[in-house]
């Protein structure tokens, strides 16, 4: 009787342990049933985290993030690591090798953007079939981006895109050429922030102020690269375009986007200051923080960011988005998001299990779910309406453009010398009539794939 008691009660215990496992704690997200690696070990690759270990001493917010995530692996029995595989330059070429020598664990690569689109082309990242209709979940720009023929290859989390290019602006510069800089956030609330508006703000701050035939005050300086997209993509232009029959087609000689490079060539003509014969290619950081030029394109990480390379800058800036051409157009800015690959090596089951796991190791901390998180301290280096209208608008998906260029490469090998670097000596209209045979070219292999 002992013996069958001691069964019983063993049962029980095995019973309510099983429960146990199908109740997930309050605000966790809930178990599904039937998936279970078997304590099998998945890593994600990325490009920068060299160490993974936990903070001895974490805030509140990240032991809560460890209690999670000891939880979920504990759930679907399962080791995850979040790791450094190569760096920017290498990341893909790292996925490329185990797609080719797979040694049978469980991977996932975070891919920087314009290396992408080559490892989906290649057949390199496998299709992935998973539910991603939860917008507060997951990034759909991306994922459609990455979809070709109904399967989706890539993946990113959370709902809003980070916003990239924008257009800063020194306050002190402006008010000394007699512009009242809170005017251009009116118009940008306005949609009335346009070239004609820009380019006038541009001349009057342009300054030879000792007459030496030199200008000492410039309207602007930057990057050029993120000027022209910018303009390009502002004035529903694009280089490249996925035609009716799905067939990706160059589309940079369109009216659209000669108009905006001929345009922003007038600027770079006029009122941008280059590169001095001694300076970097990236020269622009540190003489934007000099404070002699009004404006400076660059990208947000640039100033919002936490330890950013204008962090020290002494001088207040605000910033907007990079203007359209006519009033009522849509502000833009062109998205370069990193991407979640699954190497092609798996049955359909496992990837859509790597999926799985993948979102769950990426479900908001449960007990600090903040909507305004995104702001972080970005409050602290420059003016709220920086932060509340222009940075926040830049997040949502109706004002993001992709740039499908990253199909074929990146930005710089496919358009780079071809075009981007090349319109201070030429004219838009003859560096695409010179390059398009290449580009061609170029989406008639990705065609043929």
């Amino acid at each position: 009787m002992k013996k069958l008691v001691a069964l019983l009660l063993a049962a029980m215990m095995l019973c309510a342990s099983v429960v146990a496992l199908a109740e997930a704690p309050e605000g966790y997200p809930a178990v599904v049933e039937g998936i279970d690696f078997g304590g099998a070990e998945v890593v994600i690759y990325d490009y920068w985290t060299a160490d993974d270990s936990r903070k001895a001493e974490p805030t509140e917010e990240e032991q809560a993030q460890y209690d999670y995530r000891d939880w979920l692996m504990a759930t679907y029995n399962v080791k995850i690591r979040q790791i450094q595989g190569g760096d920017w330059e290498t990341c893909a070429q790292e996925m490329i090798n185990f797609t080719s020598a797979p040694d049978g664990s469980l991977r996932l690569y975070i891919i920087e953007p314009g290396k992408v689109g080559s490892l989906v082309a290649n057949g390199v990242a496998a299709p992935i079939k998973y539910d991603f209709s939860d917008a507060t979940q997951w990034n759909a720009g991306v994922i459609d981006m990455w979809t070709v023929a109904g399967n989706a290859y890539g993946m990113s989390m959370a709902p809003a895109v980070e916003p990239r290019g924008c257009l800063y602006f020194n306050k002190r510069v402006l008010e000394e050429a007699g512009i009242d800089w809170n005017t251009i956030y009116d118009m940008q609330a306005e949609g009335t922030w346009t070239w004609e508006v820009f380019e006038g703000m541009l001349k009057q701050i342009t300054k030879d102020t000792d007459n030496d035939g030199v200008n000492d005050v410039w309207g602007m300086l930057g990057s050029g690269d993120d000027m022209y997209v910018l303009s390009v993509f502002g004035n529903n232009g694009s280089f490249f375009d996925f035609d009716a029959e799905g067939k990706l087609q160059p589309t940079m000689n369109s009216n659209e986007t000669l108009e905006a490079l001929t345009w922003a060539k007038g600027l770079m003509d006029n009122y941008f200051y280059k590169q001095p014969a001694d300076g970097n290619w990236d020269y622009y950081k540190e003489a934007w923080k000099q404070g002699f030029c009004g404006f400076y394109v660059y990208q947000t990480y640039g100033g919002f960011n936490d330890g950013s390379e204008m962090a020290d800058m002494e001088d207040e800036w605000g910033c907007v988005a990079w203007p359209v051409k006519e009033a009522g157009m849509t502000y833009i800015h062109v998205a370069s998001e990193n991407t979640v690959l699954i190497p092609n090596v798996y049955d359909e089951a496992t990837v859509s299990n790597l999926a799985f796991i993948w979102d769950m190791w990426n479900n908001p901390t449960p007990g600090f779910d903040d909507e305004d998180g995104w702001i972080g301290n970005k409050y602290n280096y420059t003016d709220e309406r920086a932060v509340d209208e222009t940075y926040a608008m830049l997040r949502n998906g109706e004002n993001t453009r992709m740039n499908k260029v990253v199909f074929l490469g990146t930005q710089n090998d496919v358009l780079g010398a071809s075009l981007l670097w090349g319109i201070a000596g030429a004219t838009p209209a003859e560096l695409i009539e010179a390059g398009m045979p290449a580009w061609q070219a170029l989406c008639d292999t990705f065609n043929a794939e």
